[in-house]
């Protein structure tokens, strides 16, 4: 009977955990569907030129400027000060991900209009924005996968969800323009969904571990005596000896039996 109560109290209390998950994922989620369905659908014909405007207009360059700023503070944090938090992260695949979405829109689009016969392909704006394109796209990779490392998918899947399609957005609003004669209820409805988007997010993430706990099955090899590599053995459960550190101990025994 003891036995069946515990396990009916552990299944209550992971049907309450994931019951507080799915909340805090359709927070985060329904946030999203709203500021992606009041967010500008202009559809405009992108040129080299357009593109070239769009690149120094003083939007993108105060927007770049303080993008760049924020970035180079969170790889701080991240690189340097050993903050392996998973907001941070996700802040540093958004900010290339936004990039990425201008870069690939610009490439598209002067792809289309070469197609289409007015050829784009000549002007080295095109260049820029692939050698960008693909620059950030290949760092966008390497953080989204450290992120999958250290934590677990159920919470790096919403939040860069959430982040990605934020970003996307308000990077295509500034640098393309898109919020030009936009009614005021779009705008409102667009904050208000990224406000509902972050409040998941922040749901999510909060009381969370901040890194995977490591495996205690293995041995790191910087706590055996005489040892100065950081690789990992597995026990070896099925011998007589206990992986490396065991056999090194054996060995120390059995010298120390020879010279008495």
């Amino acid at each position: 009977m003891a036995g069946g109560g515990a396990s009916a109290t552990i299944a209550l209390a992971v049907g309450r955990s994931m019951e507080h998950n799915s909340y805090r994922g359709s927070l985060a989620i329904t946030g999203t569907y709203v500021l992606v369905t009041f967010a500008p659908h202009a559809s405009t014909h992108i040129t080299a030129h357009l593109v070239q405007y769009y690149a120094i207009s003083w939007h993108f360059l105060l927007y770049l400027f303080v993008e760049v700023i924020l970035f180079c503070i969170l790889l701080y944090l991240y690189k340097r000060r050993g903050v392996k938090h998973i907001v941070i992260v996700m802040l540093l695949v958004a900010l290339l991900a936004s990039l990425t979405v201008i870069s690939v829109k610009a490439v598209s689009g002067m792809i289309t209009e070469s197609i289409k016969g007015q050829l784009q392909l000549i002007y080295p704006i095109f260049y820029v924005m692939l050698v960008v394109m693909v620059a950030s796209c290949a760092f966008q990779i390497k953080f989204l996968n450290q992120a999958m490392k250290m934590f677990d998918a159920t919470e790096v899947v919403p939040i860069n969800f959430v982040f990605f399609t934020a970003s996307a957005i308000v990077a295509g609003i500034i640098f393309y323009q898109e919020f030009e004669g936009l009614a005021l209820l779009n705008i409102f409805m667009f904050l208000f969904g990224c406000l509902l988007s972050f409040i998941g997010v922040f749901l999510i993430a909060r009381n969370r571990p901040k890194i995977k706990q490591q495996d205690r099955t293995f041995i790191p090899m910087d706590r055996v005596p005489g040892r100065r590599n950081i690789d990992k053995v597995q026990p070896e459960a099925k011998t007589q000896t206990y992986g490396s550190l065991a056999a090194k101990l054996m060995c120390n025994r059995a010298g120390e039996t020879d010279d008495s």
